[in-house]
């Protein structure tokens, strides 16, 4: 029987170096993030969908989305952000079981899901164990600062928007405190999959 494992953590706590690792010993890693893109992709089903609800001119004459436009009408109120959520996400929900189910089909014994928001959504249905990777409040703020050059209280507000590190904690099997080197998130990385294994 193969594991489905889910990878998250928040801004900044190097979730995205523990999944390449993962995905460099060999083992099937599904970024949710990636995915997400994807489903915006010219020809994608969701696009005559969006159109439907923001109008047109978000696609350009190329099919490619206007995602700054996209962002502004949706996100102007909670009914847009909830129209958006309810177009896109049954596609990348899909799009994901897809690749569990070719990963189950090749004998995979590990399959990982990587991605911000896990825990309180469908995907964390389809996890049989959850990983957290976290850092310390401000180790997180100074590597956003780094990762994206801004501002220390820009990157706190994105970090506060989040969902609280405790409830996190609370959804986690195993958890990573990401706040050493890439070596010893690297071994703590490996001990996990070693248990995993077992």
């Amino acid at each position: 029987m193969m594991k489905t494992i889910g990878i998250t953590g928040r801004s900044g706590s190097g979730k995205s170096s523990i999944s390449a690792y993962i995905a460099q010993k060999g083992y099937p890693v599904c970024d949710a993030d990636w995915v997400a893109r994807q489903v915006l992709m010219p020809g994608s089903p969701c696009l005559p969908l969006l159109q439907n609800a923001f109008g047109a001119d978000i696609l350009a004459s190329d099919g490619e989305l206007n995602r700054h436009l996209l962002a502004d009408r949706a996100f102007k109120t909670p009914e847009g952000t909830q129209k958006l959520t309810e177009i896109t996400h049954p596609a990348i929900y899909k799009w994901i079981r897809s690749e569990r189910t070719k990963a189950e089909q090749a004998g995979e014994k590990l399959f990982f899901i990587d991605g911000a928001v896990i825990v309180g959504t469908e995907i964390q249905s389809y996890c049989d164990a959850i990983l957290l990777v976290y850092t310390p409040y401000e180790t997180a703020v100074a590597r956003i600062c780094a990762r994206d050059g801004i501002q220390p209280e820009m990157a706190r507000r994105r970090l506060d928007a989040q969902m609280p590190l405790e409830k996190l904690q609370e959804a986690a099997d195993y958890q990573i405190c990401n706040d050493g080197t890439v070596a010893q998130a690297e071994m703590k990385a490996e001990q996990i999959l070693q248990t995993l294994l077992a």
